[in-house]
């Protein structure tokens, strides 16, 4: 059984179809590099893939089981462009609330674990308003993670993350891939980005326009793939 099957999808925003027939599928425990031009339809799909938007046509199945199905949505952790996060409460607060909202054994511990992995210890009672973009950035990193999700799935995950933030997100993910947990990332950064992926899929203008393993060509040199399958 794969981690996501997406069969046939389409969505239309008025007239306009964002994604047109989109067939794709990922193994459990792969890392797929979700690559596109800004407006191709990256972000459209891995909303419909999280469940938080539905086709126009076509299903998607995560695990085994629709997207839009609460439990599978359990199973999922995503990290928007929306930070997703309360500004109002302490770092350790939001924390705590997310880890009571996925069912965690022990909330406290949890939010501090992963405050310690995100390097957010020190300001963990602190407003989430009071923090800069790339702290914020980690605090929702950290909320992506906390509840052991099965599938991730990343839109822009590096944006606004310092070097070392980059650091810690990436050893995460190595982590998640290591403990055979299945990975959707879309991203501009194409070299950090490669450096993770098994597989790479390319949306052009809605469609599906590559989907492969990830070779040591794109590597070596990352617009291959743009030059080769993307707008001429």
């Amino acid at each position: 059984m794969n981690a996501v099957d997406v069969h046939d999808v389409w969505k239309y925003y008025g007239d306009f179809p964002a994604l047109r027939g989109i067939e794709l599928s990922v193994e459990r425990g792969a890392c797929l590099a979700l690559l596109g031009r800004n407006g191709a339809g990256k972000t459209t799909l891995l909303r419909i893939i999280a469940g938080l938007s539905r086709p126009a046509k076509g299903r998607v199945n995560v695990l085994g089981e629709n997207a839009r199905d609460k439990n599978t949505r359990r199973g999922i952790g995503v990290l928007g462009h929306s930070i997703g996060v309360y500004e109002e409460l302490s770092a350790l607060e939001n924390l705590r609330l997310f880890a009571r909202l996925y069912g965690m054994p022990d909330p406290t511990r949890t939010a501090l674990e992963w405050l310690e992995r995100t390097g957010l210890s020190v300001v963990r009672d602190g407003l989430v308003r009071e923090f800069s973009r790339g702290m914020r950035q980690r605090l929702a990193v950290a909320r992506t993670f906390l509840h052991d999700p099965a599938l991730l799935l990343l839109d822009e995950p590096f944006t606004a993350l310092d070097d070392r933030a980059i650091g810690v997100l990436q050893s995460l993910l190595k982590q998640a891939q290591s403990d055979g947990r299945s990975i959707i990332m879309s991203t501009h950064q194409l070299r950090e980005a490669l450096e993770l992926a098994t597989d790479v899929a390319l949306v052009n203008r809605g469609k599906l326009a590559f989907r492969g393993p990830r070779s040591q060509e794109m590597l070596d040199d990352p617009g291959w793939l743009y030059r080769n399958y993307g707008e001429a």
